[in-house]
């Protein structure tokens, strides 16, 4: 419900598949809505709420990442990337329908410092009947005279009862199906909807599960190639993960592809292979098959995929570990997780759970995701018995 004019700048934070961008297109949908009822809007069925909501709306300004570094770039004259400079120039026009502006920045946690400070200029200034709606992972990487421009809201996750009746109100999944995924997203509705639209990519994902589960038994050299190969498998589901389709399968990169850095422990314990190239380069990594080149934004994308799915059988490990019971996530994996987390030191599993939040924040970063990986990989906890 949109009772008045919004703030000229609004920033939502929460994990990705959360809502963010559906509830920045519902505060679009109220803003220039044009229902009699001031207390009704977003009404959902004037003209402007239906040009919303089909992305057509002209007064409607969205901005992404793009780029092989996935950044949200400053843009402008000569830019082969749609950036900020873009975004200012099309908010310096007048609007065509009349009425307020919105302008909606996506992922803006991603925003590069030169970009940030193009931004900064028009939140200090807005133009007159603008709101900007930044949406964020994390507001930690933006600058702090960003964030104390913008009416900042917070959104934490959904319950997972409200997660079922979301699905089952799109009919997009069957209760027993929608009960499990509303599990498994850990409240984000956006990862739920991408799982029941992607079947496929929902079985590699269990695949990966019992991947992940496996390591705890296996040697340094075993889990340095099943890592790898579970990146290969995590790029046929990154779509889905991040709470839209799942991109096509492509074939699991060589189990011993080496990093670019030599001096890493992980690259000199794993077998011969290709070599990954560094962030940006069109001809990344070499993989078997037609595809002969996998962009690094692909792999960093099947890399954060696989640091959730882990960092959630982490928090079950730990969990069960620790005799809370009904609190697993991964029921298909429930007897495993049982007899597995009261088998690992509850002191390693919280060091790799600190692992897991390291690695998700060097994702977001220029490091090569292949290293992230073959140290998570080397320092997953063992068994207690079998180290017995």
């Amino acid at each position: 419900m949109i009772r008045g004019p919004g703030p000229h700048a609004v920033l939502l934070v929460g994990p990705s598949g959360i809502g963010k961008t559906t509830l920045a297109l519902d505060l679009a949908a109220g803003l220039l809505c044009t229902a009699e009822d001031v207390g009704a809007r977003p009404c959902r069925v004037c003209r402007a709420c239906r040009l919303v909501e089909h992305g057509s709306h002209p007064d409607v300004h969205r901005l992404g990442p793009e780029g092989p570094g996935r950044q949200v770039v400053i843009g402008g004259p000569g830019s082969k990337w749609r950036g900020v400079r873009d975004l200012i120039t099309d908010l310096a026009l007048m609007p065509v329908e009349g009425g307020a502006r919105v302008a909606i920045i996506e992922r803006a946690s991603r925003m590069n410092d030169d970009a940030q400070a193009a931004l900064l200029k028009t939140l200090e200034e807005p133009p007159a009947g603008v709101t900007i709606v930044l949406c964020a992972d994390a507001e930690e990487p933006l600058l702090p005279t960003i964030r104390s421009r913008c009416a900042r809201l917070r959104l934490g996750p959904v319950a997972v009862r409200e997660i079922e009746a979301i699905l089952s109100d799109a009919g997009v999944a069957e209760p027993p199906l929608a009960a499990r995924l509303a599990r498994i997203s850990g409240g984000r509705p956006g990862v739920a909807m991408g799982w029941a639209a992607d079947p496929g990519a929902l079985q590699v994902r269990d695949e990966l599960a019992r991947t992940l589960l496996d390591l705890t038994d296996a040697r340094p050299s075993e889990r340095l190639v099943a890592i790898r190969g579970a990146l290969g498998r995590a790029m046929a589901m990154t779509g889905s993960a991040e709470g839209a389709p799942a991109r096509a399968s492509v074939r699991a990169p060589k189990a011993g592809a080496r990093a670019a850095n030599a001096t890493s422990v992980a690259t000199a314990a794993a077998p011969e292979g290709g070599e990954a190239a560094a962030e940006g380069d069109p001809d990344d990594l070499e993989t078997e098959g037609p595809a002969a080149r996998i962009p690094a934004n692909e792999r960093r994308r099947a890399a954060e995929a696989i640091v959730d799915l882990w960092t959630a059988i982490a928090r079950d490990l730990a969990l069960e570990g620790l005799g809370v019971e009904g609190s697993a996530r991964e029921l298909a994996l429930l007897d495993e997780t049982v007899a597995l987390g009261r088998d690992l030191d509850p002191a390693a599993l919280t060091a790799a759970l600190d692992r897991l939040g390291r690695a998700a924040v060097l994702l977001a970063t220029n490091v090569a995701p292949e290293l992230v990986l073959d140290d998570l990989a080397l320092g997953w906890p063992r068994r207690r018995s079998a180290a017995a």
